[in-house]
């Protein structure tokens, strides 16, 4: 008991950070590894109820649940990462630019944040999906594109602070170029700032591309995405094959309320006051 008190915010971080990345390792690899004879149809175990064969049960195919729930997360999580680090990557560009590069180029990016800021998420990753012709790329793209405004922000706040700071005003005092200063001075300085955010936007993403999917505008149907899987379960819950939907959503919710806390405690260690609790 005494051992468990002892253990620190940092080392608690560690700890969370190292399960998750184990889930989510998991996840993947088990995406890839099952066999995709469990979930071609199979009429013969069409719409049967949590089992010891099949824990998840099966759908009105026969079709394993916690297989196609396995194989839906591993896409969910894939999509979502790829769409995450872009839209980070997108919020790191744009906020040392607004920092660094003027006014002008600082007036235009606030407007752009506060244009996106406007328009709910859900809204524009439709409408971005959309005129891309769904699929993967469309929810990627549309993910990456509508994601980036609030971290922008608090990148933007997080260079001019560095901006102030002696070594850089040593830099430029020698001649260094904003291109110099940028590459060797702000960007090490953002790479906590590039985890964070990664983390936090995740669990938004996954959630989004799941919801885009669901209403039958992002992934292809012929995937076992898991979007897919919760709009098809829809039909049949009057039946009463409530887990159909059950356990694939749970399993959602708990892939990103692990990010999401592993994104939390990240935040906490890059504040200063916080960092050495």
């Amino acid at each position: 008991m005494n051992t468990i008190r002892t253990i620190n915010k940092r080392q608690r971080t560690v700890i969370v950070t190292t399960v998750t990345s184990a889930l989510l390792l998991a996840i993947l690899v088990g995406g890839q590894l099952l066999s995709n004879d469990r979930i071609v149809t199979n009429l013969e175990f069409r719409n049967l109820p949590p089992a010891l064969a099949h824990p998840f049960g099966t759908d009105w195919l026969g079709r394993d649940m916690l297989t196609r729930t396995i194989k839906g997360l591993s896409i969910s999580i894939v999509v979502g990462l790829i769409a995450a680090a872009a839209s980070v990557t997108i919020a790191v560009c744009l906020g040392i630019i607004a920092a660094t590069m003027g006014k002008l180029a600082d007036a235009i990016i606030s407007w752009l944040i506060d244009l996106f800021l406007s328009i709910p998420h859900l809204v524009m990753l439709i409408l971005i999906a959309f005129v891309l012709g769904g699929g993967m790329k469309g929810v990627v793209i549309g993910l990456a594109l509508t994601h980036w405004p609030s971290l922008t922000r608090v990148i933007r706040a997080e260079v001019m602070q560095i901006q102030s700071a002696e070594f850089v005003q040593t830099s430029k005092k020698l001649g260094k170029s904003r291109w110099f200063i940028a590459v060797h001075h702000i960007l090490p300085h953002l790479l906590p700032q590039f985890l964070v955010g990664l983390f936090l936007l995740f669990p938004h993403a996954i959630l989004h591309e799941a919801a885009v999917t669901f209403l039958g505008m992002g992934l292809s149907p012929h995937q076992p995405a898991i979007g897919i899987i919760l709009s098809e379960s829809m039909r049949y819950l009057s039946t009463g094959m409530w887990w159909l939907a059950f356990f694939p959503g749970l399993c959602l919710l708990l892939v990103v309320r692990a990010f999401d806390l592993v994104g939390d405690r990240l935040r906490s260690l890059t504040d200063p006051s916080r960092a050495n609790e």
